[in-house]
């Protein structure tokens, strides 16, 4: 029904930038609440950041003025931009997308398959 590809994870040196995508297709509709969460092995999952269809966000404390969540509806694309890593951001960034099954009046959440971005020297 709905699906979500990451991309633009990888490896940085500290102090670098990444940018994650997170493409939506299949039934989407602009309204549709997105974020991202991360986790790292043996770690509860962490949110890192989501948006509304109005522009509304909300930030984890841990990346608050360093990462920057944003929307693309023309493109049906997520966007995460993340300045000045640190080692603790390492981890596998997932994406999500809730949508409202108005048959059963229960809203569903559907994940992207992750990407992984360390941040080394």
């Amino acid at each position: 029904q709905v699906q979500l590809v990451e991309s633009g994870g990888g490896l940085v040196q500290p102090g670098g930038s990444l940018r994650l995508s997170c493409e939506a297709s299949g039934s989407i509709f602009n309204k549709d609440p997105m974020g991202w969460y991360r986790q790292t092995p043996g770690n509860q999952r962490e949110l890192v950041a989501r948006i509304t269809s109005g522009g509304s966000t909300v930030y984890a404390n841990s990346v608050k003025g360093r990462f920057t969540i944003s929307r693309d509806n023309a493109k049906n694309t997520l966007y995460l931009q993340m300045n000045s890593l640190k080692p603790d951001d390492t981890a596998v960034y997932y994406c999500y997308l809730d949508q409202m099954n108005w048959g059963t009046a229960v809203v569903e959440r559907y994940w992207g398959q992750g990407t992984q971005v360390t941040v080394s020297s």
